[in-house]
């Protein structure tokens, strides 16, 4: 199952995870995308666009009127959040417009710890 891992990390250690996977060599693990902080990734996944991910995962490429229709929702409003999936790397746009969420699966990863 092809899963992506959201997940809070500082610039300078996603650097280095980069750095040491070059080094490596080894086969491309699983997709994770970096937020630089708790409030961003909340700020980026919304309920409404974790609702669209949900209509989407497994679908294959779809219109974003398709999208829509799929969570009963405005197109202009879906058209809005699918902008901000694309920015943050979690939607692919193809060569006909068509959106895409390429993996089967999201996981979260949070850690909330004393000061």
């Amino acid at each position: 199952m092809k899963t992506v891992t959201l997940e809070v990390v500082s610039p300078n250690e996603a650097m280095a995870e980069f750095t040491k996977a070059w080094r490596s060599k080894k086969a491309h693990r699983a997709a994770r995308i970096g937020f630089a902080s708790p409030e961003l990734l909340l700020r980026v996944l919304t309920a409404k666009r974790w609702e669209l991910l949900k209509a989407l995962c497994g679908a294959g490429p779809v219109s974003i009127r398709e999208a829509a229709r799929r969570v009963q929702r405005d197109v202009k409003g879906v058209h809005g959040d699918v902008i901000a999936l694309l920015s943050a790397g979690l939607l692919n746009r193809n060569e006909d417009g068509a959106i895409e969420f390429p993996y089967e699966a999201v996981k979260v990863e949070l850690l909330l710890q004393a000061a």
